[in-house]
């Protein structure tokens, strides 16, 4: 483990890894941590799960966790975290792999944490350029994180698994199913997805987890049957992405899927109403939100908010692929 000795005591010194070497299966989070942990990258076993994918836009990471569990010398735990348990892993000099929303046109991105400055309560993030990291105060942090339920990744070296024996993990085998089911959804497979992941809400599973829980279920497993329902415009996504509202309220993917349900079914009012919500808790999120808004209020009749709302969209994807489309409308 290294550490800066010319800043706080508490920031892990991590590779410097290229963002060219992103990779669908592999992603640079992954890459970065597994150099950091001294293991060669297995490049032939990337590559040839990578050509499963295709066009895919996106990450699958479970295909990564499981090159790291079954290729390297490294473990891996997927669970509901915290700001305390990030002090305490980076104390302990384990870096942690975050989910955190993102920005234009991509709606979550993964960083690492490898720091925090404690006079300044600060999270430092790691940037994959020369001797910069990010440094965000910790309020701004939580609240940032707490839109995907805290989710986070720990990977570290087999033989050091004793550590944590004595540590509980909230949602750690919910969330590796999580993961295991979003592949399946990729793949295409959604009626073994849906199946899967009822028997996981009414199985005992989420009610053991529960016992050590402070909410009722994993919003991670509810969002994922709720969003493959509502890509089947099945009403029964509602209750569920009304469940992830009252466990997390400022769960940021329950609000755009509902919006998106109710404008799909032209309920246009509801639509606004959720929409409104998911921009309140992160206006910059995800910039198409503001698109579909803006059709919710074309429909309802509101045409000037609706160009508003339009012109917010082109500014936060200024490369939108129907930009001509939308200039048009402004025109008008």
């Amino acid at each position: 483990m290294q550490r800066d000795k010319s800043d706080d005591a508490s920031h892990i010194i991590l590779p410097l890894v290229n963002k060219t070497e992103e990779n669908v299966v592999f992603p640079l989070v992954l890459n970065v941590i597994s150099r950091f942990w001294g293991e060669e990258i297995p490049t032939e076993e990337i590559e040839k799960r990578a050509r499963n994918y295709g066009n895919f836009k996106g990450t699958v990471f479970i295909e990564g966790l499981e090159i790291i569990e079954k290729k390297l010398n490294l473990s891996f735990v997927v669970y509901r975290g915290s700001l305390s348990d990030l002090k305490k892993r980076v104390h302990q000099g384990f870096p942690v792999v975050v989910v955190l929303p993102g920005i234009g046109d991509t709606v979550q991105f993964a960083t690492i944490v490898c720091g925090y400055d404690a006079n300044e309560h600060r999270v430092i993030t790691y940037v994959p350029e020369p001797d910069s990291y990010g440094a965000i105060p910790e309020y701004k942090f939580e609240d940032e994180w707490s839109q995907d339920d805290f989710f986070s990744i720990l990977i570290f070296p087999k033989d050091m698994k004793d550590i944590f024996k004595n540590d509980v993990f909230e949602f750690e085998k919910s969330n590796r199913i999580y993961l295991e089911t979003e592949r399946l959804k990729i793949h295409g497979k959604l009626q073994e997805s849906i199946d899967l992941l009822n028997s996981i809400i009414n199985n005992d599973l989420l009610k053991k987890e529960n016992a050590i829980s402070t909410s009722t279920a994993n919003p991670q497993i509810l969002c994922l049957l709720a969003g493959i329902l509502n890509e089947q415009n099945d009403e029964k996504c509602i209750p569920l992405y009304e469940r992830i509202i009252k466990i997390n309220p400022k769960f940021y993917l329950a609000y755009r899927g509902l919006g998106n349900y109710y404008l799909k079914n032209k309920n246009y009012q509801l639509s606004k109403e959720y929409y409104t919500k998911a921009i309140e808790i992160n206006p910059i999120r995800f910039g198409p939100i503001y698109k579909n808004l803006g059709i919710v209020l074309s429909e309802l009749g509101d045409s000037e908010a609706a160009k508003g709302s339009f012109k917010t969209y082109l500014k936060n994807v200024p490369n939108a692929p129907d930009k001509d489309n939308i200039l048009q409308f402004l025109d008008a």
